[in-house]
């Protein structure tokens, strides 16, 4: 692997344009099942759905065999076969508001290797600063880890466990149809999260994958439905992959600043960490 020629890509940008309409918001309500009402143009766009826009309209014919994008454009080429959403650090400057017309500049911040336990690994930062129509309301820099496959019969590495005092709880059944309907809204061809021939036999997991940035939403949701109090920053950091062969729980705990929130198997591994800070 040429390190040097991916790190290359360093300070490369791409402007997006979009405008926040109501129907995609409409539809992440349905698939959470929220009872909310229908959304109305000015209505504060909650934290992290922003991720229902900007979406990548990548051609059928320029798709890998994973369902992602073919590497190389703005992202690296990076030949390694596993690619993942490893976690994300955000600052909330302003709300967006639903009907708005938005912007988002991206830019990759860095690019770095090293080798792990399964061998090499890949790690590229991108910034994204998304701006509305008075001016740049979020700043997201968002970690995404590339790996090769396991060998024959190699175990994952155990996850920690999770923190035991909680004060909220919710459990999740995450299956096909939730899977499915997460990537449809956010136009996310991976085959890891519906592709279940793929994923186990090719790239050896044991079921379907739960997106990383469902998982962040649900516990966004989590703190908004146990608390609410407007954020200046969230961040999270994919530990240990969640999968569709069992449930899974959320749980936060207060802080003084803020909460801990977190994503754990019901064996108590942790699968998710993230903070949450009070504006």
């Amino acid at each position: 692997m040429d390190i040097a020629h991916l790190q290359t890509w360093i300070g490369a940008t791409e402007t997006l344009h979009d405008t926040a309409t109501p129907g995609p918001v409409q539809a992440l309500c349905a698939t959470l099942d929220r009872a909310d009402k229908l959304p109305r143009p000015g209505d504060v766009l909650p934290r992290l759905w922003h991720w229902l826009y900007f979406l990548p309209m990548t051609r059928a014919s320029e798709l890998g065999p994973d369902g992602h994008a073919r590497r190389g454009g703005f992202l690296p080429p990076v030949e390694l076969p596993r690619r993942m959403w490893a976690g994300g650090r955000y600052r909330f400057l302003q709300d967006l508001h639903v009907g708005e017309a938005i912007s988002r500049t991206s830019t990759i911040l860095d690019v770095s290797a090293k080798s792990g336990r399964s061998g090499a690994l890949v790690f590229v930062k991108v910034g994204h600063a998304i701006s509305g129509e008075h001016g740049l309301a979020i700043e997201e820099e968002h970690d995404i880890v590339y790996r090769g496959l396991p060998n024959p019969g190699e175990a994952p590495p155990a996850p920690p466990q999770a923190p035991e005092a909680f004060t909220w709880d919710r459990r999740v059944v995450a299956d096909d149809v939730l899977l499915f309907r997460y990537s449809a809204l956010t136009f996310n061809g991976h085959r890891i999260h519906y592709d279940r021939s793929y994923v186990t036999e090719v790239e050896g997991y044991p079921g379907l994958i739960v997106h990383g940035p469902l998982i962040a939403t649900l516990l966004m949701e989590l703190y908004r439905e146990q608390d609410g109090r407007p954020l200046k920053a969230f961040s999270f950091r994919a530990v240990s992959p969640t999968f569709d062969v069992a449930p899974f729980l959320l749980r936060g705990q207060p802080t003084e600043t803020g909460a801990r929130l977190w994503a754990q198997g019901e064996d108590g591994s942790l699968r998710m960490d993230a903070v949450a800070e009070w504006a």
